[in-house]
């Protein structure tokens, strides 16, 4: 099929370049990436809706990068239209919507998806959810086939569910599950300070979060599903769950039950706790190196907050970050740190953040954002994107940035304003 040897011969040039370039750049030119184009079929029962999914699919393959989206007003009257004639505007592929049932209950979606260049039907199938308001999700799961089909890198992060704390008043907040384009939002924790959510499998069934409604900050542990939850620890000063090693049941907190702020490592199933750093400054926000065997964390050892590592048997401690003078929450994927960096003297002003990468492998150190609070950044499970918040001209997002591309996108949140995220 001829779009498919296109795409595998861009996938080729995608690996050998990751492979050569420790910078992540992949430098996008003379390769042909396909136009695509998504309709609604006329006899749609629910044009509204269809249009809601049209406009965020579009999206989900604009940020994919694997596809050039054309919008059209093609005359679609049914489904099974002979299309072979629709490519006046060169496209290489067109998506076919319809929806076959929409009862408030469950959504019926057809998909025909077409190879214009062949003239061929490379994707019939029927989609079907149960809620209505989860219809992002359909949009997800559409682009990752699609995606899947033309053997382009993988897109699965799309269809992971993001978790969120967000500041609703003074001293009241809400843990918030959604999509990564915040189109769906759901509250599952709400009354009180509730902060610093954190996945507690790789399943997304359970979830960390600090609540400060007694006397001391404690970790609960919720069922995303039944609701159900448990205290883990409470402690005095501060407490947050940083990271999770989901196959041996331990997790990374910052916890300060003598007034001083240092990482421990907790076993959820003996519930023991180890104190990993004794410093009379400030060490939060540890999170896993080196297959679980060391932490990156941040300290004021420097006078200012920085970036250090440490193995979890010794007592060493390096420094990991030589560039800016307050360097503050940190997140990991294999050999690279992303990191956000307070700027001084910045030409947007005073309180600019910016998130930097770099490698423990090498002198890598790469500039991923301009404006603005950036801050809490995520690494995807596959490394190529990072999700981070951003707060400019006193507004929330929700940022996306692809690393392979050098693009990032942002969705506003409507209501509140961001505290922590993760995926």
């Amino acid at each position: 099929m001829k779009i498919i040897k296109i795409i595998l011969l861009n996938i080729l040039l995608f690996q050998y370049l990751y492979a050569v370039d420790a910078q992540l750049d992949i430098i996008r030119k003379n390769t042909i990436i396909p136009k695509i184009s998504i309709s609604i079929v006329n006899t749609s029962r629910s044009k509204k809706l269809a249009n809601k999914i049209k406009i965020l699919l579009e999206k989900d393959l604009e940020i994919s990068n694997h596809f050039i989206v054309e919008s059209n007003k093609l005359n679609i009257r049914t489904i099974n239209d002979n299309i072979s004639f629709m490519n006046t505007k060169k496209l290489d592929l067109l998506l076919l919507l319809n929806i076959e049932n929409n009862n408030n209950k469950n959504i019926v979606l057809n998909v025909k998806f077409f190879d214009l260049n062949k003239k061929d039907v490379i994707l019939n199938k029927k989609y079907i959810i149960s809620n209505i308001n989860r219809y992002p999700f359909l949009s997800h799961k559409i682009a990752i086939n699609i995606n899947d089909i033309l053997k382009a890198p993988s897109i699965k992060w799309m269809d992971r569910f993001v978790i969120f704390s967000r500041y609703t008043a003074s001293r009241k907040s809400e843990i918030v599950v959604s999509d990564y384009s915040l189109t769906y939002q759901k509250v599952v924790v709400k009354g009180g300070l509730n902060i610093f959510p954190k996945w507690a499998n790789k399943e997304q069934t359970s979830f960390y979060y600090t609540n400060y409604t007694n006397r001391f900050p404690t970790l609960m542990k919720q069922n995303l599903y039944t609701s159900k939850s448990i205290e883990i620890i409470s402690s005095p000063g501060m407490l947050v769950c940083s990271d999770v090693d989901y196959k041996s049941n331990k997790i990374l907190l910052t916890m300060a039950p003598n007034g001083q702020s240092d990482i421990y490592l907790y076993d959820t199933k003996s519930k023991t706790k180890r104190r990993l750093t004794k410093y009379s400054g400030i060490d939060v926000g540890g999170n896993f190196i080196d297959n679980k065997k060391g932490i990156i964390f941040v300290s004021d050892r420097l006078g200012k907050a920085n970036i250090f590592s440490k193995k979890i048997n010794d007592r060493g401690v390096e420094r990991m970050v030589y560039h800016g003078k307050n360097n503050s929450q940190a997140s990991t994927h294999n050999n690279y740190i992303v990191y956000s960096s307070r700027e001084n003297n910045n030409e947007f002003g005073y309180n600019t953040f910016n998130l930097y990468l770099i490698s423990t492998q090498n002198d890598l150190i790469r500039r991923l954002t301009l404006k603005g609070a950036n801050k809490f950044p995520k690494f995807s499970n596959d490394g190529e994107s990072i999700l981070f918040t951003k707060n400019y001209k006193n507004k929330s997002y929700l940022g996306i940035i692809r690393l392979n591309y050098n693009k990032s996108f942002l969705f506003k949140l409507k209501v509140g304003k961001l505290q922590s995220i993760d995926w």
